[in-house]
């Protein structure tokens, strides 16, 4: 694995270990290791900037999907500053994926992620 390489894995990685934080305080701190001050997270449903508003919409996630975290799906691909990615939403108790998505996120020189554009590629239908 080249550098580069490893540059992006190391920055999904950091992506995800904030997705899955469990508590305020653990939210928090993985967040500002992930993001810069300024980074940004837009998809359909969100458009946010700053450690806190990026904070929001992942605490907003874990409140609407109660014991799921989210995983990986597939391999990183990066070139320059930018990588993109497959992950999954799981239910850890069936493991089902009701949620699925591609991430592109955009890395600063210290390697924290400036934005992220996101997809829903697979939702649950509304109720």
């Amino acid at each position: 694995m080249s550098a580069n390489e490893n540059r992006y894995e190391t920055a999904v990685a950091r992506y995800f270990e904030a997705w899955n934080a469990d508590g305020a305080e653990a939210l928090a701190k993985t967040v500002a290791a992930a993001w810069t001050a300024d980074g940004g997270y837009t998809d359909p449903l969100a458009d946010v900037r700053g450690h806190d508003g990026v904070a929001a919409v992942i605490a907003a996630a874990h409140e609407q999907f109660p014991g799921f975290v989210f995983r990986p799906a597939g391999p990183v691909d990066g070139h320059h500053d930018t990588a993109r990615f497959g992950w999954e939403l799981v239910n850890t108790t069936d493991g089902s994926a009701p949620v699925a998505g591609f991430d592109v996120i955009t890395l600063a020189e210290d390697d924290r992620i400036r934005s992220v554009f996101g997809f829903l590629d697979r939702v649950p239908a509304a109720e």
